[in-house]
């Protein structure tokens, strides 16, 4: 439960500090033992993840992988499109089974407004049996919806106005949380492309909750994990990351200000690409009000990502490099953040935020560093980063690269081509893709 505003107190002073890791086959191959060694990641950060005077109610942890489409295939009763013709997602539901079955008949009629189909419904299989009261008191109903009717970026866009739809208008959201009290409809993703299994969980018992997980068939080429310190926040279900694009070790200082700069522009924002642009209102508001910073964060970045512009330059509008002082930067890079920064203002604060589109992993660290992370590299293409050493038992003799995250530099693995994008390349290609200095003149 989160608090009021008493006295002097106020909860929107929370923050918190976790751990995060990603684990990449840069060549994009499925496994499950990418899968494997992301939970291994994720139990060897237990120490950075917290719980209550009741140890078995953990503050958060979760796993975001690629959509397992040969493992739905086996498991779900109905037939299936082809890969990235379809949206999934676990929904987080009221506990009321009435309640729930109302929430999942409203969410099949905001799909369809959307031009989407609701192919049905599958029951996640879990195991409460290791959570404390408090987590599972506070448990929702976990259904997995399947929609189609588009494709590729198209599908995205529609499963995004489904998902912010839901969550806006299925009920009353509680005060402080991204998502649902017990009443409201929550998605932790909602996609053809990436999948989040999280929870008020601690990090042993994320695997032994969602039986999926323990399931050798359920395989992915990356898995970004995280296990959460909520520090004097407060931990539920839908504030648990990862999130629908990234995972984030640290806080975002400027994040009151950044809503305010983001409510003031959405009576400016105009495109069609939602529907038409009379529709865009209806995402409106892109923050939730009392969400974590992490949470507003993201709900930003998915905007500005599926509004058209790549990951890696959503990414870098909203933390740049500091640039301003910088003599020596490529004019056309400086001209890139000097356009941008008139746009949108730096989310500031000690920060290692990764994130994916299911295709490209990366990760990008704050200006001033102070959120450090290690990455190493084998010789046949495994990739880890993590916001410490040691989270993986690694043979030394099999690394051929170690590195670590810089300030204001990007770290970025692309599946499709099988490499890893230098920092240099990614900002070069950015700042030539528009004339963005004539447009300053």
């Amino acid at each position: 439960m989160t608090p009021k505003r008493v006295g002097l107190y106020n909860p929107a002073f929370e923050h918190d500090s976790c751990g995060v890791a990603m684990v990449v086959d840069m060549h994009g191959r499925r496994s499950r033992d990418i899968v494997d060694k992301a939970i291994t990641a994720l139990l060897n950060l237990e120490h950075r993840g917290a719980q209550g005077a009741e140890p078995r109610s953990g503050d958060g942890a979760g796993i975001l992988i690629q959509v397992p489409d040969a493992f739905l295939r086996e498991v779900v009763e109905f037939e299936l499109p082809a890969p990235g013709s379809y949206a999934t997602g676990i929904a987080f539901l009221p506990q009321s089974s009435k309640d729930a079955a109302a929430a999942c008949a409203a969410v099949e009629k905001i799909a369809e407004a959307e031009g989407l189909t609701v192919l049905g419904w599958r029951n996640v299989p879990t195991d409460d049996s290791s959570l404390g009261a408090l987590s599972r008191d506070a448990m929702p109903t976990f259904r997995q919806v399947f929609m189609t009717g588009a494709s590729g970026m198209t599908l995205e866009r529609r499963a995004y106005v489904v998902r912010k739809r839901a969550e806006h208008e299925l009920g009353t959201k509680g005060p402080g949380q991204d998502g649902p009290g017990r009443e409201t409809v929550y998605f932790p993703s909602l996609s053809g492309q990436t999948f989040v299994y999280k929870g008020m969980l601690t990090t042993p018992q994320l695997k032994a909750f969602y039986l999926d997980l323990q399931d050798d068939r359920l395989t992915s080429a990356l898995g970004i994990v995280h296990s959460r310190f909520s520090t004097n926040t407060f931990p539920s279900w839908p504030l648990a990351h990862p999130f629908r694009r990234i995972a984030h070790n640290g806080e975002i200082n400027t994040v009151t200000g950044n809503e305010n700069w983001m409510r003031a522009r959405e009576a400016l924002i105009k495109t069609d690409v939602f529907g038409s642009e009379a529709d865009v209102e209806k995402l409106f508001p892109i923050c939730t009000p009392g969400a974590s910073d992490t949470a507003r964060f993201d709900e930003v970045l998915e905007l500005l990502h599926l509004g058209g512009r790549s990951l890696a330059h959503s990414v870098l509008m909203m933390i740049p490099e500091a640039w301003e002082r910088h003599e020596s930067m490529d004019p056309a890079r400086r001209a890139f953040y000097r356009y941008h920064a008139s746009l949108m203002e730096p989310w500031d604060g000690p920060a290692s935020m990764t994130f994916t589109d299911g295709t490209i992993v990366g990760a990008v660290l704050d200006r001033n560093g102070l959120r450090p992370s290690r990455i190493w590299v084998t010789e046949d293409g495994l990739v880890v980063m993590a916001s410490e050493a040691g989270v993986l038992d690694l043979d030394p003799a099999r690394v051929v690269r170690r590195m670590r995250l810089q300030p204001g530099r990007m770290f970025l693995v692309d599946t499709a081509q099988g490499r890893i994008v230098a920092d240099e390349e990614i900002k070069a290609e950015l700042a030539a893709e528009h004339p963005y200095q004539e447009w300053l003149d």
